[in-house]
Parts: structure tokens; C-alpha cells; sequence
């Protein structure tokens, strides 16, 4: 079992794995993520892994009608600007991932979610980093003004798409984010679409 950093929660992993968590220790810490060694015993004996802890993230698919919601913004370690569903880490310890959604949805489109359901739970790179993100699918939105947060937001643009475009820019690669081709594609199947 792994040290689970405040604030964050996923799904643990099989009971019967030949392999077994020895602990870790803080390499530099970062202003989100902490750099890990992590120390394991598997069949063959001890051996080490390189960790990347995250406090854990939360998205969300927001339809108004037969439109979504999504937005280009800067991502710094690729040197790129993406096409994105909203998101946010979760950066308060102790609030619910429900509602570090709908204060994201508020931030970044300006919309409020009057219904907030869960729609699937993602690891992003597991190879290497903890990171769990919880996303929602948001509907019968209400108009409150943005609230930006950091200077990626502020700079962000904010667009409107008609949902059946979106599945295709999931598939021909104009969304390129992990996130948001696995929520756009996972909310096109539960509404039949």
C-alpha cells in the first residue's frame, strides 16, 4: 500500500500482487508534485523506482445542450497550447472532488453545474506518477463569471463546441490531451451517441 498524499484517494490495487510497497523518500519537493524514491520487494528481491506524487486532479465534461464546453490553454512542460475539458488538481485537503469541480467549471468557463455526476476515474501515467483524476460529466449550467486562477487561466480561451465535433477532434487528433479523449469518448458512449 502506497503513502497516499493528503487529499488524494484512487482505487488500490490487487491483494495477490507478487510485489510489495517499502516506502519512499522525498528527492525535492515541488510546488505541486513531490520527486520520490520509491523502494519495492518483488520476486527477484528489493529494487527502486523513480515516483512522481500528485495531490490528485478532477475534470469535467460540461454540455449545455448540444454543445461542450472546452478550452485552450498553455501547458508548460510540452511548450504547447491544448484543447481541454475543464480541470483542476485538488489543492483544498478535504473537499470533495464534486466540489473542486464545480469551483474549476466556475475559474475556468465561468459556468455552474446544476447536476454534477460521475463519469470515470483515470490514472494518467502510472509508469511513473500517482496522479488519480476523478471526472464528472456537468449539465443544466448556470452563467457566473469566470473566476481565473494563475496565469495559464487568465490567458486561456474558452470555447464552445458542438459535442459530435468534439468526439471527432478526440479521434483525428486535435485533442491530444489523455483526459479529455477518454471523458469526451466515455460520455458519447453513456449518452449513445
Amino acid at each position: 500500500m502506497t503513502d497516499i498524499p493528503e487529499g488524494q484517494s484512487f482505487p488500490t490495487g490487487s491483494k495477490d500482487s507478487p510485489f510489495t510497497f517499502l516506502g519512499d523518500e522525498v528527492v525535492e519537493q515541488g510546488q505541486v508534485v513531490s520527486f520520490r524514491n520509491g523502494r519495492f520487494m518483488g520476486p527477484e528481491g528489493e529494487f527502486l523506482r523513480d515516483i512522481v506524487r500528485h495531490p490528485g486532479a478532477v475534470s469535467a465534461v460540461a454540455l449545455d445542450g448540444e454543445d461542450i464546453f472546452l478550452v485552450r490553454q498553455f501547458r508548460a512542460p510540452i511548450d504547447q497550447d491544448l484543447w481541454e475539458i475543464p480541470a483542476g488538481k485538488k489543492d483544498i485537503p478535504g473537499e470533495a472532488p464534486e466540489t473542486t469541480a464545480a469551483r474549476e467549471l466556475a475559474e475556468e468557463i465561468g459556468m455552474r453545474p446544476g447536476k454534477l455526476e460521475p463519469l470515470i476515474g483515470i490514472f494518467h501515467s502510472p509508469g511513473f506518477c500517482d496522479e488519480w483524476q476523478d471526472i464528472f460529466l456537468a449539465t443544466e449550467l448556470t452563467e457566473v463569471g469566470r473566476e481565473v486562477d494563475g496565469i495559464e487561466e487568465e490567458h486561456m480561451q474558452v470555447q464552445r463546441f458542438p459535442f459530435s465535433e468534439a468526439v471527432e477532434m478526440a479521434m483525428d487528433g486535435r485533442i491530444t490531451d489523455a483526459k479529455s479523449i477518454v471523458a469526451i469518448l466515455a460520455t458519447a458512449r453513456k449518452l449513445g451517441r
